[in-house]
């Protein structure tokens, strides 16, 4: 049920009357302010996520677009008509926007649209990979295969895109930990060792407490200087990455860094693979199955790359023979889709691939791990000898004149 705000005229009175009503959809809410003898003027449905802070407490989550594709996949396979399916789907759906979302989707499809096509009004909720397999779905009439291949797809996509994240998450929290650490030795520890210094006359700190110090000096008087630059600097790097040149940037430095670079390249692989896969097997041409997935893969130089291979698909070429050589393609693709070309089973050797490279990724996952964590250990290691060297050397000193003068 959604909560629907309407403007309505009273016949009695001529009087406009404000309120708010609950029911599955908009032809529903009208109903029911008839029957109170109204004549209803506008009907809004509440948007749930309309709040300051929807967009981090109301977001539509791959979770919930798995759970609705497999249940109106399941639904449909049982002979339910498709209005009645999304309507049993959106009273089981927990999430208030994706609810909101299919509500609107059952009027369109009341009003005569095409599920393909009412769901292409949400871009923000079914991407265009969901959009063109439900429509290659309806035209066979295989929709409820197709949703349950989107399910799988999603769920695998998720998973993989989970893994890759999880990677990146160790080193950013050691380091996020290791600033705290030095911060908090910089501004409370060592301003102490100066004070015992201060009070002893000739005594001389050594060189690395000093340049600490000055460290910390500098961090004490100007830290709302350092906190504006830092925000400064990961706004403007934000606002660079949405620019085109940015995304060409970073989207390189990916693919190339050390350690990480055949980590994304894998994945990038793995998620043309499996997205191609999923088009192909719903029946989606293969020209418009290349544009699609080449948005999906979310890398604009192998986006740039499969778009190339589409052009020269259209003028006559082979697949394989079109990203053959392409250094933004690892070598296998290209090999492995030649073999399905010529047997005639492209879309086996796709979903080989895919299988292919996310055991790939599992395991550069792994040895990224592997590398990481001993650099990061090596790195606090070294980081802890500079500021305990720096906090030690001091008292040492002052004990040992102490001794020699004794």
């Amino acid at each position: 049920m959604l909560t629907y705000s309407y403007t309505a005229r009273d016949p009695a009175t001529g009087k406009k009357v404000k309120a708010e009503v609950e029911a599955d959809n908009e032809q529903a809410a009208a109903r029911l302010i008839k029957q109170e003898g109204l004549s209803a003027l506008d009907i809004t449905v509440k948007d749930p996520s309309a709040g300051r802070f929807a967009r981090f407490t109301n977001r539509t989550k791959t979770g919930d677009k798995v759970i609705f594709s497999r249940q109106l996949s399941t639904l449909i396979d049982a002979g339910l008509p498709i209005i009645q399916a999304l309507r049993t789907v959106a009273d089981q759906t927990k999430n208030k926007p994706m609810q909101l979302v299919i509500s609107k989707v059952i009027s369109d499809v009341e009003g005569g649209s095409t599920l393909s096509v009412s769901m292409s009004k949400y871009p923000n909720v079914f991407n265009q990979v969901y959009i063109s397999m439900v429509a290659a779905g309806e035209t066979s009439g295989t929709l409820d295969v197709s949703l349950e291949r989107l399910a799988n797809q999603q769920e695998k996509d998720a998973e993989l895109v989970g893994k890759v994240r999880g990677a990146m998450i160790y080193p950013v929290i050691v380091i996020l930990v290791m600033i705290g650490v030095v911060s908090f030795m910089l501004v409370k520890v060592l301003p102490q060792v100066q004070v015992l210094y201060d009070g002893i006359k000739g005594a001389e700190l050594p060189m690395i407490t000093q340049v600490l110090l000055a460290a910390s000096n500098f961090l004490i008087k100007f830290w709302w200087l350092m906190a504006v630059l830092f925000v400064s600097a990961v706004v403007s790097i934000i606002k660079w990455y949405k620019t085109p040149a940015g995304r060409l940037f970073f989207d390189r430095l990916k693919m190339k860094a050390p350690a990480v670079g055949q980590l994304f390249m894998k994945l990038y692989m793995a998620r043309f693979a499996r997205t191609g896969t999923t088009l192909v097997g719903s029946g989606v041409p293969l020209i418009q199955t290349l544009e699609i997935t080449a948005r999906s893969v979310d890398n604009v130089h192998v986006e740039e790359a499969i778009l190339q291979a589409a052009e020269k698909v259209k003028g006559g070429k082979a697949l394989s023979v079109a990203l053959q050589g392409n250094p933004n393609f690892l070598d296998l693709v290209p090999q492995m889709l030649k073999i399905g070309e010529d047997s005639g089973a492209i879309e086996q050797m796709l979903a080989k691939t895919a299988d292919y490279y996310e055991k790939e990724v599992d395991q550069q996952i792994r040895t990224v791990s592997s590398i990481i964590e001993p650099v990061m250990m090596v790195i606090l290691g070294v980081v802890a000898l500079v500021v305990i060297a720096a906090v030690l050397l001091p008292v040492y000193n002052l004990a040992g004149q102490s001794g020699f003068g004794g």
